[in-house]
């Protein structure tokens, strides 16, 4: 039977999800300016740099990111927001309006009840980000900065509840029903706030499926790609905890993958790791 206290946070929820007008979290007010903004086919990179030059934080995000070494092989620095999403895509601004925007929510007030679970939850996000876009390019041959973003926000729903469950001090206390709470419950909200946040269909299904276990012969779709990139996080970089969750299975990794294959993978995505990082913080 569930928690009345669990049980209340997921009604809010839900009718907060599931109303005309929905009501974003402060923390995502950036990335859904951006989101609508994108919408527009006809935004042009000056209309865009206007929007991300307003939001220190994102623009200093967006020139560390083009002056990174995976997009800045020649070592000419870029100093300003315009030139900067030019080398780096206008979708990439998506990208980093949510890395801005789970950073915000990470270093405010409400979420230090969280701060352990926030900081292996960032790093396990940090991890899926990185193997899907490694996955995506070396297996699936699909676009690699959309599988990193998917990556980047499958676990948005495990931030957005702590978020509201911050709101609640018995379930803050109580760390077996919180636990209990952001697991059972993270892939479904995920998907819906992210669907009020008009993403793509591919990264709705990847994030929704990306909890169910199944049998994967080949690597062929984003779900795949973030299905596969989630288990292997889970082996090294796991946010749960195997003492009120028990070890997460991983076990379709050694049917999928020989030894050999999975450690290239790893030790690939760890140089991608450490570049995503580089450029987003955290």
């Amino acid at each position: 039977m569930t928690n009345p206290v669990t049980f209340k946070v997921l009604e809010d929820i839900a009718r907060d999800l599931s109303g005309s007008e929905i009501t974003f979290p402060t923390f995502l007010d950036i990335t859904f300016q951006v989101r609508a903004a994108l919408k527009d086919p006809n935004l042009s990179v000056e209309q865009l740099s206007k929007l991300v030059g307003a939001e220190p934080l994102m623009s200093a995000k967006i020139i560390r990111m083009a002056n990174s070494v995976a997009l800045n092989p020649s070592g000419r620095e870029i100093a300003d927001v315009k030139n900067a999403i030019v080398r780096v895509g206008m979708e990439a601004v998506r990208t980093v309006s949510f890395a801005v925007a789970m950073e915000q929510l990470l270093k405010s007030k409400q979420m230090q009840p969280f701060e352990e679970i926030s900081q292996k939850l960032w790093e396990h996000t940090s991890h899926v980000a990185a193997l899907c876009r490694v996955l995506a390019r070396k297996l699936a041959r699909i676009n690699g900065d959309e599988a990193m973003f998917a990556g980047l926000v499958h676990d948005l729903g495990v931030f957005y509840l702590m978020s509201r469950a911050a709101n609640f001090p018995e379930l803050v206390n109580d760390k077996a029903e919180l636990h209990g709470l952001l697991v059972g419950w993270h892939d479904n909200i995920g998907h819906a706030l992210l669907s009020a946040l008009g993403s793509p269909e591919p990264v709705l299904e990847a994030v929704r499926d990306h909890e169910t276990d199944r049998e994967v012969s080949e690597v062929k779709t984003l779900t795949d790609v973030l299905y596969v990139a989630n288990k292997i996080a889970n082996r090294t970089s796991s946010w749960r905890d195997p003492e009120l969750d028990g070890e997460v299975d991983t076990s379709m990794l050694d049917t999928l993958f020989d030894a050999e294959t999975l450690a290239e993978i790893v030790e690939e995505s760890e140089e991608e790791v450490q570049s995503l990082k580089a450029a987003l913080g955290g």
